[in-house]
């Protein structure tokens, strides 16, 4: 505790909350629903022809939907830390998902054999993360879903870093099962003391693979919902709160309740798909993968609407900003089939790709009186923006300079807010250019107005996205110059990871 309180010294904790008291009333609430790999062209009103999305459409006709938001990375972990450090990948710690569980031990559950820790690669505690500033002023916090930034026992969890109540998967690699052996909970309501681990014991009486897995009824995507809903029950209207909601939905493995969103796929479609399985990722095998996939995103789309519903009973829907995301492209793991279900291929590449089917993601912004409803904007902006624009709808001014930490020679904030594109008020700053670079797949990207650069292995590829989305045509031999300027942007912004995993071949 004392390395936490010294660590947050230089942010002026007290002064700030008290302020943030008085002001309470007027404060906006913020609630960030992140699903998993969910594609651009996913849910109706972005396009998608064979799958219901009824609540995210009436989100977006609510609100404001975005044609150019950007993950700041094209897999979980590092697109997760890009939003909640403000940095991009270039600059922030976790650039790739780096496990913790593949040497450790195992410890059994009934029958069955789980790992011992689990999770990815820690935070870094020396650079502030969005929880950690609204709960240094004034605001309740609370996350529900997927963590990725540390594992279990680490220096940074939930319990470290500015989050009242967790629920969910400190592990991204446990989150392959919905119907988990455990899940992991940080309550201060409940007196926990650190990250604990909830036995799904129904589950725990069955096996993790096989016929048997299918007599699991402990479905995690429900559980981690309800567990949200309950700590939205508890929100007052003079008490601000920010709410990251980290859904798992539609990620892999293809399974979930044999219920009626399922029914009203499960056997509609012409073309069916099976999936044998694969035992060492934890997906467990399927024969109705398109009509799992469709009813994955359905029942998501329901949660949204349930979350819309108590917004709604509790009052609080017209002061709080409600966000609707997805973490990076959409994958093609445990049986999902993107050539199917995006049948005009609109954008080339998938998760794990810095093609613009890797990173250009839906967003989706409710917020009542402030959000002009039924808007669409082709802004232009990444996930390390979502910090400077949520302090700016909280109020928090001059983020920057209270949350560098000067014992870093380096701290990076590399977002510009999008408040004034959301609420008409003020001029919209402009990035120069938005930067991704991730090391599995050896791949960044660098986009300048319409100009992107994709780099694969060293190698430099150029397109005019104006007339050329799917990004077919390299222009980089016409245009060398437009290379030579993307490669010194890149040269410029590459920072030396910390961890030599996360190293990457930068252009010649």
């Amino acid at each position: 505790m004392k390395m936490k309180v010294s660590r947050l010294a230089f942010l002026g904790m007290s002064s700030i909350a008290a302020a943030a008291s008085m002001q309470a009333q007027q404060r906006p609430n913020i609630i960030y629903i992140m699903c998993d790999d969910m594609g651009y062209a996913d849910m109706g009103c972005y396009g998608q022809q064979y799958i219901a999305t009824p609540n995210l459409d009436r989100l977006a006709s609510q609100g404001m939907r975005f044609t150019q938001a950007y993950s700041g990375s094209p897999v979980s972990a590092p697109a997760r830390a890009t939003f909640m450090t403000g940095q991009h990948t270039g600059h922030t710690h976790v650039r790739g998902n780096n496990e913790y569980w593949r040497n450790a031990g195992t410890i059994k559950y009934g029958n069955n054999s789980d790992y011992d820790v689990v999770g990815q690669e820690p935070y870094d505690t020396a650079h502030v993360i969005i929880p950690e500033i609204f709960k240094d002023n004034g605001y309740t916090t609370g996350m529900f879903g997927k963590w990725a930034g540390g594992y279990e026992r680490s220096i940074s969890t939930p319990k470290t870093r500015g989050i009242d109540e967790y629920y969910g998967y400190i592990c991204q690699f446990q989150a392959h099962l919905y119907y988990p052996n455990f899940l992991n909970r940080y309550s201060k309501k409940a007196g926990d003391n650190d990250v604990v681990r909830i036995e799904l014991t129904q589950n725990t009486q069955h096996a993790m693979y096989g016929a048997d897995y299918l007599n699991r009824k402990q479905y995690s995507s429900d559980l981690i919902h309800q567990e949200a809903l309950k700590w939205l029950d508890d929100r007052k209207a003079d008490e601000p709160f920010l709410g990251i909601f980290t859904y798992t939905l539609p990620h892999a493995e293809l399974i979930q309740p044999e219920d009626s969103i399922l029914l009203a796929y499960k056997g509609h479609f012409c073309q069916e798909k099976s999936f044998a399985g694969d035992q060492s990722s934890r997906y467990n095998p399927t024969d109705i993968a398109h009509a799992q996939f469709a009813a994955m995103i359905t029942r998501l789309d329901a949660q949204v609407g349930e979350i819309m519903d108590k917004l709604d009973e509790k009052g609080l829907a017209n002061n709080t900003v409600l966000i609707f995301t997805s973490d990076n492209g959409p994958h093609a793991e445990g049986g999902a089939d993107q050539t199917f279900f995006n049948c005009e291929q609109l954008l080339q590449g998938l998760k794990r790709s810095t093609y613009e089917g890797g990173i250009r993601i839906p967003f989706i912004v409710r917020w009542p009186g402030r959000v002009a409803p039924g808007t669409v904007s082709d802004q232009m902006f990444a996930f390390y923006d979502l910090m400077p624009t949520f302090c700016d709808i909280a109020g928090i001014e001059n983020y920057k300079e209270r949350y560098t930490n000067p014992r870093l020679e380096n701290d990076y904030f590399d977002g510009i807010s999008i408040y004034p594109t959301l609420t008409g008020e003020g001029e919209q700053e402009q990035h120069e250019f938005l930067y991704w670079e991730f090391h599995e797949t050896n791949m960044l990207a660098v986009r300048k107005g319409n100009w992107k650069m994709v780099v694969k292995n060293g190698t430099c590829y150029l397109y005019d996205l104006s007339i050329d989305l799917h990004e077919d045509f390299d222009l980089a031999s016409r245009y060398p110059t437009v290379v030579n300027e993307l490669k010194n942007i890149i040269k410029q912004e590459h920072t030396t990871p910390k961890l030599s995993k996360f190293n990457i071949t930068l252009p010649n």
